[in-house]
């Protein structure tokens, strides 16, 4: 396992990613280069196929790359054998994505608990009403996720990440399925983790209101970033993705 001294939550270097062979591939990042501050919330948008999903898929430990490294603090991630991989990947980050991704046949408070099962552990049934009563579902442990709104399986789905008190969170669109108000709720859940618990965010997102409840933007364009924005508001970036063709 490879280690550096830094002072990042994640980075990447240099990080390339195709797809294919030959004439059929695709390069869907291009020598991308990001770093990623202890308790900062970073949103990644792009034009459709601009490369910001399989950007967070790689940094999430999700995808490898073709080339290029990533890191998560001072471990480098990105050829770590699977096994190893998957173990941290329990221990430091935790994942929000737009379909909620939360087991039918268990209870909300089942679902809480999944994580630590599937490392091995015992649940702490004190741990998942924290989180359950973070997200305001206190009351709602025995109930399953068929019983539940959208909204409120999201929530769920976020005191799952939650309940491991990861370093950092990756969201993919969470607020893709859900209306306006109760996305707004989502995404104030996770910039309160951000500054209440020092965890770093990185979000894709389509959406500039959403975007602009990070502290920073990367705007990404044919497997590039071509532009970043600090103290995002939703009128910059509709500007700035209008410019890209998003």
């Amino acid at each position: 396992m490879a280690e550096t001294t830094t002072d990042t939550a994640a980075r990447a270097a240099d990080l390339h990613r195709e797809y294919g062979r030959g004439a059929a591939t695709v390069r869907a990042l291009r020598g991308v280069s990001v770093a990623l501050a202890p308790g900062t919330f970073t949103a990644v948008m792009g034009p459709s196929g601009s490369g910001k999903t399989t950007l967070l898929h790689c940094l999430a430990g999700m995808d490898r790359p073709t080339r290029g490294s990533v890191w998560w603090g001072a471990t480098e991630v990105s050829r770590l054998p699977e096994r190893r991989l998957a173990k941290l990947r329990r221990a430091r980050v935790g994942f929000v994505f737009q379909a909620f991704n939360l087991m039918p046949a268990m209870t909300v408070a089942q679902n809480v608990a999944l994580p630590g099962r599937l490392a091995g552990a015992r649940p702490d049934r004190r741990q998942v009403a924290e989180a359950l009563a973070r997200v305001g579902l206190t009351g709602r442990e025995r109930h399953r996720p068929g019983q539940l709104s959208g909204g409120q399986q999201q929530r769920a789905a976020i005191a799952r990440t939650l309940v491991s008190r990861p370093a950092v969170v990756f969201a993919d669109e969470p607020t893709g399925a859900l209306d306006r108000a109760t996305g707004h709720e989502i995404l104030a859940l996770l910039r309160t983790g951000v500054d209440r618990d020092g965890q770093t965010c990185v979000m894709v997102t389509h959406d500039p209101v959403a975007a602009g409840y990070a502290d920073r933007v990367l705007l990404l364009a044919d497997g590039l970033v071509v532009d970043e924005l600090d103290r995002p508001t939703a009128a910059r970036v509709g500007e700035r993705l209008n410019r890209l063709g998003g």
